[in-house]
């Protein structure tokens, strides 16, 4: 249930794309944020506070919390789901605390880099909020303009953190290192099976590593940005399809970031177009502005569709 794709070896533009699949819609709305807002971890009484350092486009889920985004810097940042029993996020202690549905957005607020988001992972403790009345595990996917990666997994009781532009690709459960550890099976990765068809977590995982590792060099930044669509879509779940438990998690969108050229894409499923925000457009505004990103009319550049609005969270 989701996927995350990071094309970062052309020479044209760094881009990303990432699908949400979930049983339910998770209701998004595309927010702009200024710089200079004062924001809140969202965990009681030992909430981090900040002053957001970065503007940014994200879209929020259920209205609790970001979970993707780009900031002005290049900086991007996607929540994905990871397993509840595959995680054990860290004990309280004295350091503020920060909600795992506000996680991406205190990244894309407060850094401008990911060795800049890597050095503040642990300034705050993670704050395991309940979410439509259920406990989310969830690992973070970081990127920026220069190539550089990182993925965060609250594993055994600390932030486990795997940086360096080699970390790609991001699915869910297993954990990072066991996912890779799957990859050498196949080629062209160490071993000789062919990439899978199924929808699961580890073949997603795979199959996005397997195309992203043939994708030709792009001639311009469209064909960059188009190329990490093209991967999305082959690890996207279409509706009505079952895991092998006879749950049904359908992708209900699809997002991409040209973190060179700091243009944010998003695309419903329930659409057949893709829009795009250009953060040049926005970036030093000053109001909190909305946009309703399941709108079906929404086509091409949306920066200018975007309306001033209270914020939900």
């Amino acid at each position: 249930m989701c996927t995350r794709i990071f094309w970062n070896d052309n020479a044209v533009a760094k881009t990303v794309s990432r699908c949400m699949d979930w049983s339910v819609s998770d209701e998004p709305d595309l927010w702009f944020t200024p710089r200079g807002l004062s924001r809140s971890g969202n965990a009681g009484a030992d909430s981090f506070e900040w002053v957001s350092q970065h503007s940014s486009v994200s879209v929020s889920m259920w209205g609790l919390g970001t979970v993707d985004g780009l900031n002005e810097k290049g900086l991007a940042a996607h929540a994905l789901y990871l397993n509840v029993e595959d995680v054990q996020y860290p004990a309280p202690d004295d350091r503020p605390a920060v909600s795992i549905a506000l996680w991406v957005q205190y990244f894309l607020d407060n850094f401008a880099t990911v060795a800049e988001a890597v050095d503040g992972v642990d300034r705050v403790r993670l704050f395991s909020q309940e979410m439509r009345g259920q406990q989310m595990g969830v690992h973070i996917a970081l990127e920026d303009a220069s190539g550089d990666s990182a993925i965060i997994e609250p594993i055994d009781g600390r932030l486990v953190v795997h940086h360096g532009p080699e970390f790609t690709v991001m699915a869910n459960s297993p954990s990072l290192d066991k996912q890779l550890e799957n990859l050498r099976n196949y080629r062209p990765f160490g071993g000789e099976l062919p990439p899978p068809g199924d929808i699961t977590s580890q073949d997603r995982f795979v199959r996005a590593s397997y195309f992203l590792h043939y994708l030709p060099e792009p001639e311009n930044e469209q064909q960059a940005v188009a190329g990490v669509f093209q991967l999305i879509a082959n690890v996207s779940v279409p509706y009505g399809a079952p895991y092998s438990d006879g749950g049904v998690y359908p992708t209900w969108w699809q997002s991409g970031a040209d973190l060179t050229n700091g243009v944010y894409y998003f695309g419903s499923t329930r659409s057949p177009s893709i829009f795009w925000v250009t953060l040049a457009d926005l970036a030093d505004g000053t109001e909190v502005l909305r946009l309703d990103p399941r709108d079906e009319s929404l086509v091409g550049d949306a920066s200018a569709r975007l309306t001033p609005a209270a914020l939900a969270f």
